[in-house]
Formats: structure tokens, sequence, C-alpha cells
């Protein structure tokens, strides 16, 4: 296969370079907002296509531009790739190694004072990063909805700016080898899983690492760490890579448990390579439902390549295996009342980098994953999630019943953010311009979460019902703008909604490092009673779980953290109270602290 290399310094294709592409069958079509970069192309024409991509999104949090940049093998020097909103960089050899950026590999806070609590929807992933600063640190200030993956960093890593005010608020890092420090500064939460570095230093809320060489000492919940040593289970998310011939696969790695460390530290991480003319590449504009649909009944797998996709019916996957890849942060909408994405109840299924956006006709799920009948095993070949956005409202008004509804058995989750926007024209009227009744509902058994992020929601917001599940570090924020509190009451005498809620019903469940957060800023004296809830049954744990009043109005608080039990967080000012394990092995405390701010 011949690969055409796009120009490195337009942003949309000539004229001739479109001639070119149709004249050339055997070339993949990635679309006009795929970069590709070569390292025989000249610094300066790289770094001008760079430079222009990150001015239209340096501050576009909801607009319509979508981008993937793609370094082919090799070294490049003096480049500084700075991420904007919906932006997602990849290297595209078998080892990270493969490519070699010296220079800069970035996110910076662009809000006030560099804030960095909106810094969503951009991902870093399979190359290496030899950063040319002073203190030779690559800077990664983001929130919700990002990673950092296959990354090797020949350096430091900082989880938020410089400058001690300018607070970053969750992400994701796994598969990654940081040479150095990774110095977490002002994030507030974050989530580490299956890393290699020199060392760690930082802490803030909920510090979570799982299946991480050299991870800090257990001290909960002072500094709040979590580390579990080994991942149970994980299969690392599939990745375009090309080969010496200038051919495209798609990298499916195997299945691992009680794994540590990174897939790759012996040499190209193990899995099967499946060639590129397997896969169906869905264009904006020119594909819809039916034409997706169509691919994948033949038996293709799915790549949506950068834009935006209106559908007016669901995209259903039935076969077993099939790979959904997304480049660019695809946005899939579905205006009339139908999921963007149904999965059936088959092997395997692998969906990546995709956001769903709630259509203004409520959708029971955005995705949906088996159906209410799914019974079957798929413990040998799990169905995976990987970096995964739901928004309700935001970029405009949407509703649905939940973001995600899981009936399948044996579903892994891999980082993922379930938002009910709280700001953004999609927000307004507030309570009932977006509604949304919860983020997550698990109903299949053996599912298991790692990076959990849901926020907002109106009930609550993650319900699990199935039997079986593990939670692997969780973020939420309750809803800024419930208007009343007999509106938002579970039941008679009962305030508020538990943020997570395991169903009592669920006989075996175990959840670590939970951290619920309330932002009562847009009502008056609105409480929430539970963060948590579970039922009472030796086989149902909690470890570490925390809740934190950031700000509020009036008389709101957070009651206690599980089961009527723990101190009260309210106002003024920030307060914190931990939690060891449920059932209970140590008291739990609380305390108050200096205002922090937070802007999610």
């Amino acid at each position: 296969m011949r690969i055409l290399i796009l120009s490195a310094v337009c942003l949309a294709l000539t004229g001739e370079v479109q001639a070119a592409i149709d004249n050339e069958p055997d070339a993949p079509d990635f679309g006009t907002n795929v970069l590709i970069f070569n390292p025989s192309m000249p610094a300066s024409e790289i770094q001008s296509a760079l430079d222009n991509v990150f001015a239209g999104q340096e501050q576009s949090e909801f607009g319509t531009g979508r981008y993937a940049i793609f370094f082919m093998p090799g070294r490049y020097t003096n480049i500084d790739v700075n991420l904007g909103f919906y932006t997602q960089v990849i290297g595209l050899g078998q080892m990270p190694d493969d490519v070699v950026i010296t220079g800069n590999v970035h996110s910076e806070g662009v809000w006030e004072n560099h804030n960095a609590t909106c810094n969503f929807w951009r991902a870093c992933e399979n190359l290496a990063v030899r950063p040319a600063t002073n203190d030779n640190t690559m800077t990664w200030a983001v929130s919700q909805d990002t990673s950092l993956r296959r990354m090797h960093i020949m350096g430091n890593l900082n989880l938020a700016n410089l400058e001690t005010n300018a607070y970053s608020s969750g992400g994701f890092l796994a598969d990654s080898m940081v040479d150095g420090l990774v110095d977490s500064k002002t994030q507030q939460q974050w989530l580490s899983r299956n890393d290699v570095w020199g060392s760690w230093r930082g802490h803030n809320w909920n510090m979570v690492f799982v299946g991480v060489s050299n991870a800090p000492s257990r001290f909960w919940p002072r500094p709040p760490y979590t580390v579990i040593a080994q991942t149970p289970l994980i299969r690392e998310k599939p990745y375009l890579y090309e080969d010496v011939g200038h051919n495209f696969f798609v990298m499916v790695p195997d299945l691992e448990t009680n794994s540590s460390g990174v897939t790759w530290a012996n040499g190209p991480t193990p899995g099967v390579s499946i060639p590129l003319n397997r896969f169906y590449l869905a264009r904006p504009g020119a594909d819809n439902a039916a034409s997706i649909n169509a691919a994948l009944d033949s038996g293709l797998n799915l790549i949506f390549t950068p834009g935006i996709y209106f559908l007016t019916n669901s995209i259903i996957a039935n076969h077993p295996d099939t790979i959904i890849m997304g480049l660019g942060f695809p946005t899939l909408v579905a205006p009339n009342g139908n999921p963007a994405l149904a999965i059936g109840d088959v092997d395997g299924v692998k969906v990546s980098d995709i956001i769903f956006d709630a259509g203004r006709k409520a959708a029971p799920s955005l995705l949906e994953v088996g159906t209410a009948t799914s019974h079957a095993s798929h413990a040998s070949d799990p169905i995976f999630l990987y970096d995964i956005c739901c928004r309700v409202g935001g970029q405009f008004r949407g509703a649905t019943t939940n973001c995600v509804t899981i009936n399948a058995n044996n579903v892994v989750g891999d980082n993922l953010w379930l938002w009910r926007a709280d700001h953004g024209a999609g927000a307004r009227p507030r309570w009932t311009g977006n509604p949304s009744q919860s983020g997550l509902v698990v109903n299949g058994n053996d599912v298991t979460m790692y990076g959990l992020f849901v926020e907002h929601h109106q009930k609550y917001q993650t319900l699990w019902n199935g039997n079986g599940g593990r939670l692997y570090f969780y973020q939420s924020e309750l809803p800024y703008d419930s208007p009343t509190q007999s509106i938002w009451s579970e039941a008679p005498g009962v305030d508020g909604y538990a943020s997570y809620k395991v169903s009592d019903t669920v006989t075996n469940h175990q959840a670590y490092a939970l951290g619920i957060y309330g932002v009562f800023i847009s009502t008056r004296n609105v409480s929430c009673f539970n963060a948590i809830e579970t039922p009472a049954n030796p086989n149902v744990s909690v470890y570490h779980m925390m809740d934190v009043y950031i700000a509020g109005n009036g008389t709101s608080e957070i009651t206690h953290i599980i089961n009527g039990t723990g101190k009260t967080v309210a106002s003024p000012g920030v307060a914190e109270a931990y939690g060891d394990s449920w059932p209970m092995a140590s008291d739990i405390e609380a305390t108050n602290l200096a205002s922090r701010a937070s802007a999610e």
C-alpha cells in the first residue's frame, strides 16, 4: 500500500492534492482533518501546520473542528506540538520510540491564571518526547476526557501548569514510561494504570495507581494515594501503525491478567495486526447510519475520521470482535431519540475515542452495550470501551435518560467521562435545558471500570445493578443546579441522590478510590444525604472514599460519605472527609481547608 502524505502547511486539501488522492486507490483517505507528517519535511513547514491547528482549537471548547495529527516513524527536532481542544496526536510506529519528537508536546492552561479545569478533549499516544525545555519537563495540564497512552517521556512530566493556583482536574496515563519525575502539582485527581516512571511527587484529593511500577507508598488518606499492585484484567487500546513497507495496520493488543508495567518493555506490544483494508473509513457529511451499518454487516471494522456525524438511526455492532475507532475526537449525535451506538451481546467488541452527544429528543441511552435480555458470558473475550465521552448539553441542548447503559456481561471500561454539561449554550435553561437521569447504569455482571468520571446528572450519577462489579478510580460532581430539595430527593427524608449507588440486590462488588464533590453554586439550601450507597453485604466493599464540599449557597451540604456514616462537609470554605473502607475498618476524618477553585 502506498501512502500519500498530506501537505504539511494546509488544513484543507488543495485541488491538486485531492486529485492525487482520487488517483491513488491504494492510499487510505483519512479526510481533510488528518495531517500526516514524515521526518523528511522541513521542521518549519510542520510547525506552521501545527500552529494553524492550535490557533483554531486553543479556546474552541464547543467548536466544530476535529483534528488528528500523525507522525510517521522517524526523528523530529525543533517541533512544538501544543494541543488544543479536539486534537489527537498519534505516532505511527510499532513502538513509542519509533517516533521521537525533540522539542515539546504539551497542553497548557489557557484560561484565567493558566487554569486548566476545562482542558477537555485532547490526547497523545504512541510516541516519545524529549522535552527541550529548561527543566527537561513536559507539561500536560488537562482535565476530563484526555489521555496519554503508550508514551515515552524522556524527561519529567508535570500534570498542571507551574503556577500554584493553576488547577487541573483529572486525567489518565496508561501503558507509558516517564524516565524522570511525574509531578502532579495542583492536579486534583489522577489515574495512572500500567505505567513505569522514575518517581512520583504530589497529591491533592485522589491519586490512584493500578499496575504501576515504582508507585508511591500507601499512606491513605494523608496523602490520598490508592495503590493496586496489579491490573486484574486489561487489553490495551487498539492503535494504528505503519510497517516498513508503508502499509497501515491496527494492532489489537493481547488480553492480560494481573499485569503491571508497560506492554512494550521488551519489544513491540504482543497482539494481532489487522490490515487497514479490513476497516471502513467513515467520513462526516458523506456517511450515515445506513452506510456505516452496511459496512459493519459485511464484517468490516470501522474508523470514524474526524468530524461530527448526525445519525438518524443507531449504528449497530452485532459481529464479534468488531473494532470501532475514532480519530481526532469524532462526535456522534443522535437527534431522533435513539442510541448513537448499540452493541449486541457478542464477544470482543472494542470501541475507542468517540464523543457521544445527546440530541434534542431524549434517547434511552447514548451508548448501549448488550440488550435487556443479554445473558452470555464474554469472560474469555471481554467487550472494551476506551476513552469514551458522553455529553448532555454543552455545545447545544440535548436530552437522554442515561449516557451509557451496560446490559452485557464482562465489559471493561478504560477512561470514561459521562458529563451533563454545567456550562455552554446547551446547559440553558438550568435543570430543564439538558435533562439526564444517570451517567452510567450497569445491569451486566462482572463489569470492570478503570477511570470513571461522571458528573452533574439529575439522579444517581452511577447506578450499579449487576454482580461482580469492580471499579478503580471514580470522580464525580453532584449537580450544580438542582432547583429545590423536593425535586432533588431520592425518597422522603433522604436529601439528594447518592453519586455512586450499588443496588440492594447486589451481592458482590468492589470499588476503590472514590471522590465525590459538591459544587452547589446554582442553587440554595440543597443537600445530599449520602455520597455513596451500598447494600449491607460483607461481599460488597468500598475502599478509600472521600467527599469534598467545594462551594455552595445557604445550608447546602454533603451529610455523609456512605450509608449514613461519616462526617458532614458543608460551608463555609472547602471541607474534605475521608473514609478508609466499608464495612468500616477505621474511622472517617473530616478536615476544613482553605478555599479551592474548580470550574468543571
